[in-house]
């Protein structure tokens, strides 16, 4: 009878995340924001008709092993070669800012805790979940307003490349740090090699997919071996190194992002992540979500997660962009373009409350924070493009003025 119970669930589940996934996405919003509000429907907060259940957050695992390897499938090494310093010392700034508002923010509700206690993890947790820029929502964005390829627009979206890969080790450090056997050295020191690691075997797997791509262009065989390269890469990281299961995937997506059928196999993942594995992980999100428990404090707490989260990018981001000449017009823009959050922050918020490291409650903040930032960021960069266009359209005329020297033929 379990069996068939979890196929019911699956079948509401596809359905419900399906159709209020296109809703969505009539009202502007991503779909995401849909698929999650679908399980917060059928789960425990309203309906009632679905339960959480080991299956499904097996199936949920999957889900987001998936996504991040697509992510990296899709991520371009070319673009992160050409960011330069510039568009680094951004993303770091748009990490640290987001990632010391959301500990004090916690503390400050909660009481301050000593260094490496389990209550100062939840804090940084909280801080974790505020650094992932949505890097698809603010390409969209900019696509869509028409300055994706400016000054402007190529340093947020560099930047918001970067922001994801330091948010991923930062998540990977705290979750080591939730082992009591670890300490800090042991945690980053595992983390290194598994990248050393990473880099280093990557070279190998890369070309031998190449070799492998080239004799074999465009067939099946490719997107499976890719498959097993994330599956394999996610367990090695998770077993044998602590490293979070979702680096290795997304390592093995930036392995195979430069062999020609990359798109092949981003499609091919893309089939089953549409179909039924990215719809289970993101209304798992909502049927997760217990809001029995929101108390007038709660929802403060959510109010000042989301207003912090958000003035914390742009702030950070903001002035370091200012610290290299931009302008105040484009550095405003830069900190505004940096504070969409999606997919990476559901991710975080995932696996923190898998480690124990985040109470389901506040999952809510983490919707709402997803909701506000996706609406109000195309909202305020079209208000600001169109109140203060930009003059300047030469990248390399205004890295050369920032004082980073001739840029001319330099890679960026």
């Amino acid at each position: 009878m379990e069996a068939y119970s979890v196929l019911r669930d699956l079948c509401i589940i596809v359905v419900f995340a399906k159709a209020f996934g296109l809703l969505a996405r009539k009202l502007r919003a991503p779909q995401v924001v849909g698929e999650i509000v679908a399980g917060l429907i059928i789960g425990p907060c309203v309906l009632g008709i679905v339960q959480q259940s080991d299956f499904l957050a097996e199936m949920a695992e999957i889900g987001v092993i998936l996504l991040m390897f697509s992510a990296g499938l899709e991520t371009s090494i070319q673009d992160l070669k050409r960011t330069g310093v510039i568009a680094f010392l951004i993303a770091c700034a748009g990490v640290v800012v987001p990632l010391i508002g959301g500990t004090l923010l916690y503390q400050a509700f909660y009481g301050f805790s000593p260094w490496g206690s389990e209550d100062f993890l939840k804090a940084v947790m909280i801080g974790c979940i505020m650094t992932a820029t949505s890097v698809s929502i603010t390409v969209r964005s900019l696509q869509e307003l028409g300055h994706l390829k400016g000054i402007v627009g190529t340093t947020i979206m560099s930047a918001a490349i970067i922001d994801d890969v330091i948010g991923i080790v930062v998540l990977t450090v705290v979750l080591g740090f939730k082992d009591p056997s670890a300490n800090i050295g042991r945690t980053c020191l595992m983390t290194a090699l598994y990248f050393v690691l990473a880099l280093v075997l990557g070279y190998v797997i890369y070309r031998l997919f190449k070799i492998f791509d080239e004799r074999h262009a465009h067939t099946r065989r490719i997107p499976i071996l890719g498959l097993a390269l994330c599956m394999f890469m996610a367990y090695v990281a998770e077993k044998y190194f602590g490293v979070a299961d979702i680096t290795g995937a997304y390592l093995a997506g930036i392995i195979l992002s430069s062999i020609k059928d990359s798109d092949y196999i981003a499609e091919k993942m893309d089939i089953n992540s549409y179909m039924l594995f990215g719809p289970v992980f993101f209304a798992s999100i909502g049927l997760k979500t217990d809001i029995s428990g929101l108390t007038p404090s709660i929802l403060l707490f959510c109010i000042g997660f989301v207003v912090v989260a958000l003035i914390a990018k742009i702030i950070g981001c903001g002035l370091m962009a200012k610290a290299f000449r931009f302008n105040w017009n484009e550095s405003i823009k830069i900190g505004v373009g940096m504070m969409t959050r999606g997919e990476v922050a559901l991710i975080v918020s995932q696996k923190g409350l898998a480690v124990g490291l985040l109470d389901p409650i506040y999952f809510t903040a983490v919707i709402l924070l997803i909701i506000f930032s996706s609406i109000l960021t195309p909202i305020v960069l079209k208000f600001l493009y169109t109140r203060f266009p930009d003059k300047t359209e030469m990248l390399e005329g205004r890295y050369s003025k920032a004082g980073t020297g001739n840029m001319e033929n330099s890679e960026f």
